[in-house]
């Protein structure tokens, strides 16, 4: 009977440690913004292309709508592991002390996309996700979001226009300088209370992209759209550190290569959005979308190119002149 009873125990106990074997390694990918959006489709594709490369293996949990931590609190969740990945824009690296990222933020650093792109797929793209490392984050790709945009509730044609409006910008010293440059009121708060400050005129306009202006509905409390593609809108996907080396060297590989597909799938999207984002817009009627002429343009690169200038310090001149000069290489 003790015998019985001792190889039952044993038994158990296997099935249990096997069971336990068998339980799949979770990722929590929290995000700030809608499912819809390129950056909500690609967190999508990757948790599908995850699990199925690794057989259920890993299992991701998606967090979209900044459904457990805003963007203010995201970071040192990441840090203290509560959520295993995140996709945040580069300026919010500058306040966790990693000020070169905020090379991002700088008003007209990038001609275009194919610019943009030199810098994040080349050497110098990864040479600047090394230094998240020693923060306890591990970068692993860019994804795009188009130009950044600005929004406000009267129109805004050139610089002049956006003397004394108060603008809600994110987290970064980079943004605070460029809407101070044009005279506006830069007003920082969390992506999810935009919606409503914008509604209630705690602040007369923001500082975005087109999917989210269209996915966050804030089109319909904005009477004024104007086409200042002023700065690179994109994000950083990073993981916890710590996590990530504890994984088999297997897993990683096949994460590697589901985020390689996440990432084409999100740049695709993102330039096929943008356009689809002004199309909705424009038919809704509630927003009048500009773009200013060449004359204006000028006006908003030379009303913003002080703060290249102003902000070398604080990013570093090399840096910025490296990024300048692959950005505008031909």
């Amino acid at each position: 009977m003790k015998l019985l009873l001792s190889l039952t125990a044993a038994l158990g106990l296997l099935l249990g440690a096997s069971a336990q074997a068998q339980e799949p390694i979770v990722i929590k990918f929290s995000h700030v913004a809608a499912v819809d959006t390129p950056k909500g489709q690609a967190a999508a594709l990757f948790k599908k292309r995850a699990e199925e490369r690794t057989k259920g293996r890993v299992r991701v949990d998606v967090y979209p709508n900044s459904m457990l931590f805003k963007d203010k609190e995201e970071l040192e969740a990441l840090q203290i592991g509560s959520v295993q990945m995140l996709a945040p824009v580069p300026g919010k690296f500058g306040p966790a002390g990693i000020k070169e990222f905020e090379v991002f933020d700088l008003p007209y650093m990038f001609p275009n996309e194919a610019g943009l792109h030199r810098v994040t797929r080349g050497p110098l793209g990864a040479s600047l996700l090394k230094k998240l490392e020693p923060r306890g984050f591990l970068g692993l790709s860019y994804w795009d979001a188009g130009f950044r945009i600005l929004s406000a509730n009267r129109p805004v044609h050139v610089p002049d226009d956006a003397k004394g409006l108060k603008i809600r910008i994110s987290s970064s010293k980079v943004n605070q300088a460029i809407f101070k440059s044009i005279g506006a009121i830069p007003q920082t708060m969390a992506f999810s209370e935009v919606y409503q400050a914008l509604q209630t005129g705690v602040v007369d306009g923001a500082d975005g992209n087109m999917p989210n202006l269209y996915t966050q509905k804030q089109f319909e409390v904005q009477k004024h759209v104007t086409m200042t593609n002023h700065t690179f809108s994109g994000y950083v996907v990073v993981v916890n550190k710590a996590f990530w080396d504890k994984l088999p060297a297997d897993i990683r590989t096949e994460l590697n290569a589901a985020m390689k597909e996440a990432t084409e799938y999100n740049d695709k999207v993102a330039e096929e959005d943008n356009l689809k984002a002004v199309a909705a817009i424009k038919a809704s009627g509630k927003t009048t979308i500009y773009t200013p002429t060449p004359e204006e343009k000028a006006l908003w690169v030379k009303a913003m190119a002080p703060v290249q200038e102003e902000m070398a310090p604080r990013i570093g001149r090399d840096l910025i002149e490296a990024v300048r000069k692959e950005a505008n290489a031909k």
